[in-house]
C-alpha cells in the first residue's frame, strides 16, 4: 500500500447540480452549484471538502386550521400553504477510487464519497387565505425562518480524462439528515429535508 506522504496532489472541482427533495410533503426541484477542494494522499484516497448552494424550490400543501375555542365559527378552515425552500451545504469527508486513480488520464474512473455536513436552510410559507392565528392553530407558521441540519453525505461518481489534467465527471449524491431540530415553519421535520442531486462538472488536477 502506498504511503500517504508520497506524491500528494490536490484538485479543484466545479459543477452544476440538479437537486431533488425526496421527502413526501416536501418534494421540489432546484438548480445549484458545488465547488470542492480535494487533497489526494494516494492515487486512490482523497480528503474532500465541498460547498454547495441552491436556488429556491417551490411546493405546496393542502392544510387545515383548527379553532382554539368551541365558540369559534367555523371550527376548521381549509387552506393551501405555498412554500419555498433553499439551502447551503458544507461537507467534509473521504473519497475513494474503486476503479482508476485521481491522475488516470488513459481511461474512466469510478469513485465514492462518504462524509458529514452542515445544511443551512431557509423556508418561506404563504397561506392562500388569511388565518387568524390568535383563534386558530395551523400545522405550520406563516412567514419565513432559517433552519440547520447535520447530515451524513454519500455519493457515487465516474469521470473521464479531458486532457491537460482536466476531468469531466458525473455524480449522484444523497444528503441524509442526522438531526431534526424541529421548526414550526417546516411541515415535515422528521428525517427531512432528504435531498438528492445529480451533478455534472469538471475537476482540475494540480500536481
Amino acid at each position: 500500500m502506498e504511503s500517504f506522504s508520497q506524491g500528494s496532489t490536490f484538485s479543484i472541482t466545479t459543477d452544476l447540480d440538479y437537486q431533488r427533495s425526496l421527502k413526501m410533503g416536501q418534494r421540489y426541484s432546484a438548480l445549484g452549484q458545488t465547488t470542492q477542494a480535494q487533497f489526494h494522499f494516494t492515487p486512490q484516497e482523497t480528503l474532500y471538502t465541498w460547498f454547495s448552494y441552491y436556488g429556491l424550490g417551490k411546493f405546496s400543501n393542502d392544510l387545515t386550521a383548527t379553532a382554539q375555542s368551541l365558540s369559534a365559527n367555523p371550527q376548521t378552515i381549509s387552506f393551501i400553504n405555498n412554500a419555498q425552500m433553499r439551502f447551503k451545504h458544507l461537507s467534509v469527508g473521504w473519497k475513494h477510487y474503486f476503479k482508476g486513480t485521481n491522475d488516470n488520464d488513459k481511461n474512466w474512473n469510478l469513485y465514492g464519497y462518504a462524509g458529514f455536513g452542515l445544511m443551512l436552510g431557509f423556508v418561506q410559507n404563504s397561506f392562500s387565505v388569511h388565518i387568524d392565528t390568535a383563534s386558530y392553530n395551523t400545522p405550520v407558521l406563516n412567514g419565513s425562518a432559517n433552519f440547520k441540519r447535520l447530515t451524513f453525505d454519500l455519493g457515487l461518481g465516474w469521470e473521464l480524462p479531458f486532457g491537460s489534467n482536466v476531468f469531466f465527471y458525473n455524480e449522484v449524491k444523497v444528503l441524509v439528515p442526522t438531526t431534526d431540530y424541529p421548526s414550526l415553519y417546516i411541515l415535515v421535520n422528521y428525517n427531512a429535508p432528504l435531498m438528492a442531486s445529480l451533478n455534472f462538472g469538471f475537476r482540475f488536477l494540480f500536481d
